[in-house]
């Protein structure tokens, strides 16, 4: 065991994670697909007439948001153990994510002016012509720098996604720090790669905001 840094071990597990880190971007990216989908889904159920509808959906939501995503994870994976676990963890991320995305597109809708509303009726605009052509343009276009500060969220969660067996980036390191006993390490590493990744698009989403003058 070396006591000081070991850049060797550094050289020798940079493969192993950009492999795993493989992973953890396609789970982001998969997850991000799924929230941005089934949240947008969630926000317009919540507005249905009927409470046969609204009040499942609260009800599912509420407790998506009021338990952690490792009990999540663990409990599917525990579930539906018969399932890739990278399934598993794309799926758990999505919906959980989902619960959040779905208040975000909730608040863009109301942000659409009533005038909006009221002309689309006054045109007479049968409701599927108008949430496709006028509500939900403009809702999508205020809430997508929120989106994108989730995405960012969602890709530093991941690492949760290893105690189900899912071989994303921390996994690979902690596998490696356990055979050479280089955590210090591997973990550096694996840090200064979800800074690399993580930060210049933290600055795309504040371009974004600008732009769209929030």
């Amino acid at each position: 065991m070396n006591d000081g840094f070991d850049w060797d071990a550094v050289g020798e597990s940079l493969p192993l994670l950009l492999e795993g880190f493989k992973v953890t971007l396609l789970a982001t990216v998969l997850g991000t697909l799924v929230a941005a989908v089934l949240g947008l889904a969630v926000a317009m159920a919540g507005r249905a007439p009927s409470r046969f509808v609204t009040v499942p959906v609260r009800v599912v939501t509420e407790f998506v948001r009021s338990t952690p995503l490792l009990v999540q994870l663990v409990g599917a994976a525990a579930l539906f153990n018969t399932v890739e676990p990278l399934y598993i963890g794309i799926t758990v991320l999505g919906i959980h994510y989902a619960a959040y995305t779905s208040e975000v597109y909730r608040a863009g809708i109301d942000g659409v002016p009533k005038g909006q509303w009221e002309a689309c009726r006054a045109l007479s605009l049968p409701p599927r012509r108008t949430w496709q052509a006028v509500i939900l343009p403009q809702a999508v276009r205020n809430v997508l720098p929120a989106l994108g500060n989730y995405a960012i969220s969602m890709f530093k969660e991941t690492p949760f996604l290893a105690v189900i067996t899912v071989q994303e980036m921390v996994f690979e390191a902690r596998k490696y720090g356990a055979d050479n006993f280089a955590y210090t390490e591997v973990f550096t590493l694996a840090g200064l790669i979800f800074l690399v990744a993580s930060y210049p698009t933290s600055l795309l989403m504040r371009k974004l905001e600008k732009r769209l003058g929030h």
